[in-house]
């Protein structure tokens, strides 16, 4: 088979070639380099470990835990008991995620009804907006992220802040340790 290019893998394995990019920079794709052209040229392993990266990612796998799964089949030890286990973790995780967005749904409905019964207004003094200064505290309580920290849920896609649910894929990019993270667009390269 002939050396393959970015774009020709990215098609193959039904990825964009910016993901080839950056698999190929943070070292879980090694291309050689043509010395005439200075483009990336990859092999039909290439497509194989693309498409396994791929496939490890749907399954909620990280970009680090799938280079380490890869680093420990390359040591010819099998990286089976180390997938088990990040997957239980995982499914433990989505459980918690779940009943905190089963929560939020259940509090932005209460807020809903309530919102529902409540003109709208200009802001008067310090006040901002009326809606969400008329919920209570149980109903404003945070969501918190799975390390502690404030819930990005809900934040997506709000007028004037970035999309910090961004897709590569159709995959959603979460944020937290060990999670999912599509690669970045990066200057056109070959």
């Amino acid at each position: 088979m002939s050396p393959i290019i970015v774009s020709e893998l990215a098609r193959m394995a039904t990825a964009s070639p910016d993901a080839v990019r950056y698999y190929a920079r943070t070292g879980l794709l090694t291309p050689k380099r043509n010395a005439m052209n200075g483009y990336r040229e990859f092999c039909a392993s290439d497509v194989r470990r693309l498409r396994f990266i791929k496939r490890a990612q749907s399954l909620g796998f990280s970009l680090g835990e799938i280079a380490t799964i890869i680093k420990t089949a390359k040591q010819r030890k099998s990286p089976c008991p180390l997938a088990r286990d990040i997957i239980k973790r995982r499914i433990g995780e989505a459980g918690e995620e779940l009943e905190q967005l089963i929560r939020l749904r259940d509090r932005m409905k209460k807020a809903m009804a309530k919102w529902r019964r409540m003109s709208d207004a200009v802001p008067d003094g310090d006040e901002i907006c009326r809606l969400i200064e008329a919920t209570g505290e149980e109903e404003a309580a945070p969501l918190k992220h799975r390390l502690g920290g404030p819930s990005q849920v809900g934040a997506r896609n709000a007028p004037g802040l970035p999309d910090r649910g961004a897709r590569q894929g159709g995959r959603p990019r979460t944020t937290g340790a060990g999670s999912l993270r599509s690669p970045q667009p990066s200057r056109r390269r070959k």
